[in-house]
């Protein structure tokens, strides 16, 4: 179940609210003592988060499956940097830090459980009470904390307003619809800005050299459409100097045709000069969340500024459809 962006926090009686996590995305499962943990893209987590594992193993209920996030508590905050760091290939590395930075799960939904296997098909009217029951009979002075829910438009508001130090926002979530799997028609993200989630389909290098060596000075960003096609829509410039040569080995490692599928970077432009028009294409391998004030004729009107590094993220989960707001049937609204 994914999020469609909007920009303002939307009315109804058909919706509930949660406060937006930044974390990893995490479908949580048990089936006696086997424990898997799932990224949205599928990816398998568990090694990665061995605390989290032993905790699921402790809980009274032994068939169930979660939907919530993945965090790392830092002070008074979640860190998504630290929660970055856990996703590494040496195995002593991760029970270091598991150690170090045990990570927290914060759960918002439930899917199934030994007696409702089939709960996920049920509104999330009828999921949240099974949910808080659950919550109640199982997770009290564990690893796992149950995620705050409203239908209170004034609470949402006041979440939003107060978003920050690990909460980004809100989440609004219709509750008369059964779990969405793979789609963003029932629930909404709304941030104090807008960002969305991108593919690194190509860069160009910098003008200027740091230590007699080329290094990148924009990646050149992309979207998939439904075909399936990889589309060119901004770039983002906003690389700090003293990260330039490292990014540009690990651009370098991934130069690859074609890059973009669509419509590609370099075409004519009034504002084409020879060294725009130059750029490398690379293969769908990265993907980064990019903040953005406007985007219009499928592409950003301006420049873009660097959120975060989504390793998280399949390629095709980064989407022009998730930039698509709906907009409210009123007649619908007034039966």
């Amino acid at each position: 179940m994914e999020a469609r962006s909007v920009d303002a926090i939307p009315r109804g009686k058909e919706w509930q609210y949660e406060p937006k996590w930044d974390g990893f995305r995490c479908l949580l499962s048990r089936d006696g003592s086997h424990i898997d943990l799932r990224s949205k893209s599928g990816e398998d987590l568990t090694r990665y988060f061995p605390e989290i594992v032993a905790a699921a193993l402790k809980l009274k209920a032994d068939r169930f499956t979660l939907d919530g996030e993945i965090v790392v508590p830092h002070g008074k905050s979640f860190s998504f940097d630290a929660l970055l760091q856990r996703i590494h290939p040496a195995a002593s590395r991760v029970k270091k830090l598991s150690q170090e930075t045990p990570a927290l799960y914060l759960v918002f939904d439930l899917l199934a459980t030994a007696k409702q296997k089939q709960l996920a098909e049920r509104p999330l009217g009828e999921r949240r009470p099974a949910l808080e029951a659950f919550a109640k009979a199982n997770l009290k002075g564990s690893s796992f904390h149950l995620s705050p829910a409203t239908t209170s438009y004034p609470t949402a508001k006041r979440w939003l307003a107060q978003s920050g130090g690990g909460s980004d926002g809100v989440i609004a979530k219709r509750i008369d619809l059964p779990y969405q799997a793979g789609n963003r028609d029932g629930m909404q993200k709304i941030k104090k800005f807008r960002s969305a989630d991108c593919v690194i389909g190509g860069f160009r290098y910098a003008t200027n050299k740091i230590a007699g060596r080329n290094v990148v000075g924009s990646l050149l960003l992309g979207l998939y459409d439904d075909g399936g096609l990889l589309h060119h829509v901004g770039f983002t410039s906003a690389i700090k100097a003293s990260e330039k040569p490292a990014l540009t080995d690990r651009l370098e490692a991934l130069i690859g045709e074609p890059g973009f599928t669509g419509n590609a970077p370099g075409g004519p432009s009034r504002w084409s000069t020879v060294r725009s028009a130059k750029w490398c294409p690379l293969k769908p391998k990265l993907m980064i969340e990019v903040c953005y004030d406007h985007f219009s004729g499928e592409r950003f009107r301006h420049g873009t500024s660097i959120l975060r590094w989504r390793p998280d993220k399949a390629p095709r989960q980064c989407s022009f459809d998730q930039l698509k707001q709906k907009v409210a049937d009123p007649m619908k609204l007034l039966k």
